[in-house]
């Protein structure tokens, strides 16, 4: 998953003037408490955080 899909996905469940802050402030325990914005800073696949993100806000398996 590119980077671009990723925020995409994040604009669509959290809509694209709070997935940037949500991104920046929430610690996701899936991400090893850290928050998405660390978690790909830090040189995580975006594809990780993605599913890590999807457990965490419990969206539907078709969003996987």
């Amino acid at each position: 998953m590119r980077l671009t899909e990723f925020w995409d996905r994040m604009d669509r469940h959290l809509g694209p003037a709070y997935s940037r802050t949500w991104a920046e402030t929430q610690v996701v325990s899936e991400l090893g408490g850290r928050t998405v914005a660390e978690a790909l800073a830090q040189g995580e696949h975006a594809k990780t955080v993605w599913r890590a993100v999807w457990a965490h806000l419990h969206l539907p398996a078709s969003e996987r």
